[in-house]
């Protein structure tokens, strides 16, 4: 598929209720971490990022991660992973996009943000890992 064939998508993560002083950040095209960021007592993490869609829908970008035919997603990188080398948590959050509704899709092609707000954490008080359903998904204005 042509880049001419997508559209560019505004994305946000929220992170509600991360864990506390644990580094969070998206994982970067060469599987590093990006845009690391701390909470200090548990208030939300956000983080911004584009995807392409194209027909399908199918999605295309440097945090796209894939598995399958049909499944996309983003990867937050907790701990370790995420470039804190005196945590005792090395983790990664799979947050799904390839479910986005196509009506919130086609929406976000005319402007504005979807945000997926995921809970930061697990039930045992850990940081959240592997994939974490979205608590709530929006189109917001910038």
């Amino acid at each position: 598929m042509k880049r001419t064939d997508t559209t560019e998508i505004r994305m946000r993560i929220v992170i509600d209720q991360p864990v506390a002083h644990v580094l969070h950040s998206l994982q970067s095209r060469d599987g590093g971490p990006l845009d690391p960021q701390r909470s200090g007592d548990g208030e939300p993490l956000a983080f911004d990022f584009h995807v392409r869609v194209g027909p399908g829908p199918k999605f295309f970008g440097d945090q796209v991660r894939s598995e399958g035919h049909l499944r996309r997603f983003v990867y937050v990188r907790v701990g370790q992973a995420a470039g804190d080398h005196a945590s005792p948590w090395s983790r990664r959050m799979k947050v799904d996009i390839h479910d986005i509704d196509p009506a919130l899709l086609a929406r976000a092609e005319r402007g504005g943000i979807i945000v997926t707000t995921i809970c930061g954490t697990a039930r045992d008080g850990s940081p959240a890992c592997a994939t974490v359903p979205a608590l709530r998904r929006e189109l917001v204005e910038r």
